[in-house]
């Protein structure tokens, strides 16, 4: 067992005799004077060393064997208030008691940081080298835990972006839902999540889930549970022109629906993970909608009900999830809805993203995403394609594409220009640790291309053909995996314009 008890001196003394040899051997390093390949003579500097070595490094010349291994004697976690300590060493791929050269450790060391940022559950993360005995190490990993509690009003625009709300709608406040919703995150310690929304205006809605990410002693196996009861007045019933069309009564619930979902998921190392899920829907329209669009639900029905059998898998390896700059990433979900011929549908869609750094500030990243559902022939409601949700082409955030396969092909090209560093008040500095707010800021230029079949195009155009489309950005990343995209855009349309995106994790 490590005694911990040493000196501080002999133990820096002991890990420069360590790092000096091991790093000039990684690197290649040798002296014309050097006794042998095994040894080597340097001074050692912080920036020979990797980043999680050098707060523990001296500048004193020294001569240690080149091919050192270090022992992960121990792990020390210091800043967890409330998460347990179980979920944070998930989140680690190395374990005390296993041996790893120099780099690997410090590689591994980068990893756990990611792993541990992309829980979403700290501020900030540092992973490194504490103290030294001979070749035992003990890892220290420091964590700033963020608000885990968020009760706030709710203020939300129901169209797809804030260009459709200010230009189609006209700033309509009749398209805006309001309310309360209640986050509470890391509820137990666990990462367990519990969500409340209860708001009105243009839908009435509840709902609540609780989500826990493991609950077996191997920490593999997690659930989620949900449950989404609504009405609305006014209703997207057709397609036309590639823009949604709206009916709204201001005496009756054009629409009400609800769903209830149980998820299992599974994830046995650190960047795949398998989701097996159950929902049942129900969902029930006026007459009047079935009337202006008789393929809203098949044969002209008014009410659907069906159940939902899915798995996902996902797959991300990545800096940072909210905004990753390097890695990669790939999902694939396939679902069957329904059991009757009106609301069967056999679904496949998939991403991909991959994402390099091409020069000191420049990333280089590239997604694809493709889907289909079968059979072709299918409702109204069963048809929306791209330009819902996370699903659409930058360009053509005016236009929304309903069809059954197809895809689209997007490339950019990043660079990060500054990082702005807002102080904070004393009084949060002192309970959470925070001594500023950063904020990032990333310009980037970008292409994407797409394609949507529709053999029930009705009176749209963009179905059936190669849409285009390109511009530049400016991107801000701050606390809480906020972000904004502000981006000028032009597309084969002749059309361009200035468009704002934002995601908001809470």
């Amino acid at each position: 067992m490590l005694n911990f008890a040493l000196a501080l001196k002999p133990a820096l003394l002991r890990l420069s005799l360590l790092l000096v040899c091991c790093w000039v051997g990684l690197s290649g390093f040798a002296q014309q004077d050097a006794p042998s390949v095994e040894q080597a003579v340097l001074p050692l500097s912080q920036d020979s060393l990797p980043p999680a070595f050098r707060s523990a490094a001296s500048a004193e010349v020294v001569m240690v064997p080149a091919g050192a291994k270090l022992l992960v004697a121990s792990i020390t976690i210091n800043g967890n208030k409330k998460t347990k300590a179980s979920i944070i060493t998930r989140e680690i791929p190395f374990e005390s008691g296993e041996t790893y050269g120099l780099q690997k450790l410090a590689d591994l060391f980068e990893i756990a940081q990611q792993q541990l940022m992309n829980t979403t559950l700290f501020h900030s993360v540092s992973v490194a080298a504490g103290r030294f005995d001979g070749n035992c190490v003990e890892v220290v990993v420091e964590v700033v835990e963020r608000w885990y509690i968020f009760p706030f009003p709710y203020f939300k625009l129901i169209d797809r972006n804030f260009n459709q709300w200010l230009i189609d709608q006209r700033a309509s406040f009749k398209r805006v839902n309001y309310g309360t919703k209640l986050l509470y995150n890391n509820v137990s310690g666990r990462n367990d999540k519990i969500r409340v929304w209860l708001f009105t205006g243009y839908t009435q809605q509840f709902s609540i889930s609780y989500e826990r990410p493991y609950f077996d002693r191997k920490l593999r196996w997690g659930y989620r549970l949900s449950m989404n009861r609504g009405k609305a007045r006014e209703i997207n019933y057709n397609t036309i022109d590639d823009k949604q069309v709206f009916w709204r009564s201001d005496d009756q619930y054009a629409r009400q629906f609800s769903n209830f979902s149980a998820e299992l998921t599974y994830r046995k190392k650190l960047f795949a993970r398998h989701q097996f899920g159950l929902t049942y829907f129900s969902e029930q329209i006026l007459d009047t909608i079935s009337q202006l669009n008789p393929t809203y639900f098949s044969g002209g029905a008014t009410r659907v009900l069906f159940p939902e059998l899915s798995y996902r898998f996902s797959y991300q390896q990545v800096d940072y999830i909210p905004y990753p700059l390097t890695g990669k990433a790939y999902r694939i979900r396939f679902s069957k809805g329904g059991w009757s011929k009106n609301t069967r549908v056999w679904q496949l869609h998939g991403e991909a993203f991959r994402s390099w750094q091409v020069g000191p500030d420049y990333f280089l990243s590239v997604q694809a995403y493709a889907g289909v559902k079968l059979p072709f022939t299918q409702p109204f409601f069963n048809r929306r394609f791209l330009g819902y949700g996370d699903i659409f082409l930058r360009g053509y955030e005016y236009y929304v594409i309903d069809g059954v396969a197809g895809g689209y092909l997007r490339a950019s090209l990043t660079r990060e220009l500054t990082e702005l560093r807002i102080p904070v008040p004393g009084i949060i500095r002192r309970k959470k640790g925070i001594s500023n707010v950063p904020v990032r800021i990333f310009a980037r230029v970008f292409a994407n291309s797409g394609y949507v079949h529709n053999p029930q195009h009705g009176l749209n155009q963009l179905n059936n053909r190669l849409l285009k489309a390109g511009g530049i950005g400016i991107d801000l990343l701050t606390l809480y995996d906020i972000s904004f995209r502000f981006e000028y855009s032009f597309n084969q349309l002749g059309q361009n314009g200035l468009f704002l995106h934002r995601n908001i994790s809470f």
